[in-house]
C-alpha cells in the first residue's frame, strides 16, 4: 500500500467528512455570533461525489472514517450514504460525531449500516445551561441519544466536553461521576480558538488545570500517554466503567504525528483544521476528471500542511472558515 504522506512523513490514514454545514444547534464556540451563510444544496457534495472521493482516498491508504457536519443527521438519508461509505474496500472503522439531538431516533439504524464508533457532543449536565452554550432547549433530546446508542451497542460511547472556563468548568466533576456506572469515556476538550467564536484566554482551562482539579476527588491512572496517531491521554478510575480522557490540543499539540485530512461538505480538503489553504475537489468531480487527476489535488493539499498550528494568540485573529464550516 502506498501512503498519503506529507512533506514531514506523517502517513495520513485518517479522513473526516463534513456533509454539511448545517446544525440544529448554535453553540458559542462553533458557530460565530453574527452567524454563517449556509450553502446552497448544489454547492454540497452529492452521495455520489462523496464515495468517489472516499473510494480514492481509501486506495490511497486511509482506512479510517468519521462522519462530521454542522450536525450529520440533519443531512436527509444520511443512513444511505454510511451504508455506501462502509462497504468500501479498505475502511476499517467508521465513526460519527453528533450533537445528539435526533440520535434516539437514528441510533439503531446506525449501528445496521455500519458506524463502528459514535461520538456525541455534550457541554453540560444541566439543561438550563446546555441550552446557554448551544441556544436550544435539546438536552433531554440529547441525555435520551446517548442511552438509545448504549441500547444498541455503542460501547463505549464517546462525550465530547468542549471546557470552558466560566462556562461549564464547574461540571468537570459531575461528568466524571456520570461515566462511573455507563460505558463511556468523556472526552474533556481544551477550548480551541477561532475567530469571532468568543474565545478569550481567560475562558482557556488547560489539560494541566482539568487534570488538577479531578485529581483533588479521584486517583487518575493512566493507560495511555498518546501512542502513535492517537490525540488523546487516556485515564481509568479503579471501580468505574467508564473512563476519560483529555484532548489537549492548544498545551500540548499532537501536530506531530496527526494522521487527519478532511473534506468539508462543499468539497474542499483541509489538510489542518487550522490551515487556511485549501483545495476544492467538486469543480473536477463534476467536470468528469480522472481518478489520477483527483490524487494528484489529494497530494498537492497534503503537502502543504504545516508543522504545526500557531500558537493561540495568532489563531485567534487568523482568517479561516468557522468550525461549523470545516466540520467538526
Amino acid at each position: 500500500m502506498f501512503f498519503l504522506a506529507d512533506s514531514y512523513n506523517r502517513k495520513h490514514t485518517y479522513l473526516r467528512i463534513s456533509v454539511t454545514d448545517r446544525c440544529n444547534l448554535r453553540c458559542i464556540y462553533c458557530i460565530p455570533s453574527q452567524g454563517i451563510e449556509v450553502k446552497q444544496r448544489d454547492e454540497i457534495l452529492s452521495f455520489n461525489e462523496i464515495e468517489r472521493v472516499t473510494k480514492i482516498f481509501a486506495s490511497m491508504g486511509v482506512n479510517k472514517i468519521r462522519i462530521t457536519g454542522g450536525e450529520p443527521l440533519v443531512r436527509k438519508d444520511l443512513p444511505k450514504l454510511i451504508q455506501r461509505l462502509s462497504a468500501i474496500p479498505g475502511i476499517q472503522t467508521l465513526g460519527m460525531t453528533t450533537n445528539g439531538v435526533l440520535l434516539k431516533s437514528f441510533a439503531q439504524e446506525l449501528k445496521q449500516v455500519g458506524v463502528t464508533n459514535l461520538n456525541v457532543s455534550l457541554d453540560s449536565l444541566c439543561a438550563s445551561r446546555f441550552a446557554l452554550i448551544s441556544g436550544r432547549q435539546h438536552f433531554n433530546d440529547v441525555i435520551d441519544g446517548i442511552y438509545a446508542s448504549l441500547g444498541v451497542g455503542f460501547q463505549p460511547l464517546k462525550l465530547n466536553v468542549v471546557v470552558m472556563g466560566g462556562v461549564n468548568d464547574d461540571e468537570l466533576l459531575d461528568f466524571v461521576e456520570f461515566v462511573k456506572d455507563k460505558p463511556i469515556n468523556a472526552r474533556f476538550i481544551e477550548y480551541m480558538p477561532f475567530k469571532f467564536n468568543q474565545w478569550n484566554q481567560a475562558k482557556f482551562v488547560s489539560f494541566q488545570q482539568m487534570v488538577k482539579i479531578i485529581s483533588e476527588r479521584f486517583e487518575l491512572q493512566l493507560f495511555n500517554s498518546r501512542n502513535e496517531n492517537l490525540v488523546s491521554k487516556d485515564y481509568w478510575i479503579d471501580g468505574f466503567i467508564g473512563t476519560i480522557s483529555f484532548i489537549t490540543s492548544l498545551s500540548d499539540h499532537f501536530c506531530g504525528t496527526c494522521n487527519r485530512i478532511r473534506l468539508t461538505a462543499d468539497g474542499s480538503i483541509k489538510s489542518c483544521l487550522f490551515h487556511q489553504a485549501e483545495v476544492n475537489l467538486r469543480s473536477v468531480l463534476r467536470c468528469r476528471e480522472s481518478d489520477e487527476a483527483i490524487e494528484e489535488m489529494i497530494r498537492s493539499a497534503v503537502q502543504q500542511k504545516q508543522l504545526k498550528h500557531p500558537v493561540s494568540k495568532e489563531l485567534v485573529n487568523m482568517e479561516n472558515r468557522s468550525m461549523i464550516q470545516i466540520g467538526g
